[in-house]
């Protein structure tokens, strides 16, 4: 059979690691495959990176020039950002050309036009690398739960704030020094608000809900909260009531409408997904008919991107002589049942909650807080006291049962307005992950 031909955009680490699996498992592809796979042509201005990892290809140094090129059968986006890149992906699509790509935001805030020209041109568009790495979970939910209907997904799917959360936990640090250490391993960017402030994950789940739910790409609706204002007491107190906190990307469908949301929780520490720790990525998916499944490994890095990144190669050269009809759509559902649905707001969804409280010690503080929180109909479930600082202090932590969150932040207001207290209210979210 005739060899395809790949150009790639971007040779930095995902497309080096590109590079090399291409090269180092050639015969393994060729053997799966019955074809060759081999790299045409590459669009960078590093020559001499081009000449190490696979000197056979033509260099560029303008996206235009890649994607226009007649010995291009697949275009592997690997720049990142949604300035060149959308309009590379955009016209490679439009010159007829399949595209894998690795790019989260550009998927989450643009996908929906990418996926409709796609349908337009009948070319695929393939994102494994886009979310969790090395993790299939991209061709999970489009193709090994296509059974089911999903109930709820829930993920650590930013490696850069599980690392800091467990150095928070392991060690007692602050943020500040866990931040400045993750940067120095290079886990974390000079800049890393888009990683530390949720922004990330956002997309991730923001592209697997639609692939559960089949609705459009809807990144505006999704909730984001990150981990920097977290400090290592809360983490502490969690553990000693027998939680951990994760930074989570968490969608659901309810009678209500769809959660869609990132924010630091609190997980019981039996459960599965409280257990992953560092860099690693793990998403669990509750569906009807299949139960609870979790996929866990590296959500990062150059080699394990790089293979979801292979694999998606692969996948397109099985069926690009395929019609539309014969092919996994791109969001799991035929492109006429892609439906709008409502999202709630983060005001409307329903959780348990972790609430830190910092009072006068004195007679009554916890009875006027227990009050306000009977009037927003909330109960308490769990509560410690801590002392703090000095005798005239303490600390109350308190667990909640179910409410819907703009209770909660009804009697945050009124708890905040007690003379006696003398700190805002501290408020996490809290998952149990049951069923």
């Amino acid at each position: 059979m005739k060899a395809v031909n790949i150009g790639i955009l971007g040779l930095g680490t995902v497309g080096g690691g590109t590079a090399k699996v291409l090269q180092d498992n050639a015969e393994e592809i060729k053997r799966r495959l019955g074809r060759e796979v081999r790299i045409s042509a590459v669009c960078t201005r590093n020559a001499v990176r081009v000449k190490q990892l696979c000197p056979q290809a033509v260099v560029v140094t303008e996206p235009t020039d890649l994607v226009n090129r007649d010995d291009v059968d697949i275009v592997v986006e690997l720049y990142g950002g949604t300035s060149v890149a959308k309009d590379a992906v955009l016209q490679a699509i439009g010159n007829g050309k399949h595209v894998v790509t690795a790019n989260k935001k550009l998927l989450a805030e643009y996908g929906n036009e990418i996926f409709a020209l796609a349908e337009q041109k009948n070319v695929m568009v393939y994102f494994e690398a886009a979310v969790a790495g090395g993790i299939p979970i991209i061709k999970t939910l489009r193709e090994g739960l296509a059974a089911n209907q999903i109930q709820s997904i829930a993920g650590i799917i930013n490696g850069t704030s599980n690392f800091i959360l467990t150095e928070m936990r392991e060690k007692g640090a602050t943020f500040a020094d866990v931040l400045k250490q993750a940067q120095d391993l290079g886990y974390a960017e000079a800049d890393p608000t888009f990683d530390i402030e949720g922004h990330d994950a956002g997309h991730k789940i923001t592209i697997m809900s639609a692939l559960a739910f089949g609705t459009p790409v809807n990144f505006d609706a999704c909730y984001l909260e990150g981990i920097s204002k977290l400090e290592s007491r809360d983490i502490k107190y969690a553990e000693e009531l027998g939680y951990r906190i994760k930074l989570l990307g968490i969608t659901r469908r309810t009678e209500k409408g769809i959660e869609l949301r990132v924010h630091p929780t609190l997980l019981p520490e039996s459960r599965l997904l409280a257990n992953v720790n560092g860099v690693m990525n793990a998403v669990r998916v509750n569906a009807d008919m299949v139960g609870e499944t979790l996929y866990y490994g590296a959500g990062a890095g150059s080699l394990p991107t790089a293979s979801a990144v292979v694999a998606d190669i692969i996948d397109i050269c099985r069926i690009m002589g395929a019609d539309s009809d014969n092919r996994v759509p791109h969001l799991a559902f035929q492109p006429s049942q892609v439906k709008e649905l409502h999202f709630l707001s983060i005001d409307e969804i329903t959780s348990s909650y972790y609430l830190r409280v910092q009072a006068l010690d004195q007679a009554g503080v916890l009875g006027n807080i227990a009050t306000l929180l009977a009037q927003q109909n909330i109960s308490i479930e769990a509560l410690i006291q801590k002392s703090v600082m000095d005798d005239q202090h303490a600390e109350m932590v308190i667990l909640t049962h179910h409410t819907v969150e703009k209770n909660i932040k009804q009697a945050i207001r009124a708890i905040e307005q007690i003379p006696m207290v003398t700190a805002p209210v501290t408020m996490i979210r809290m998952e149990s992950l049951n069923g």
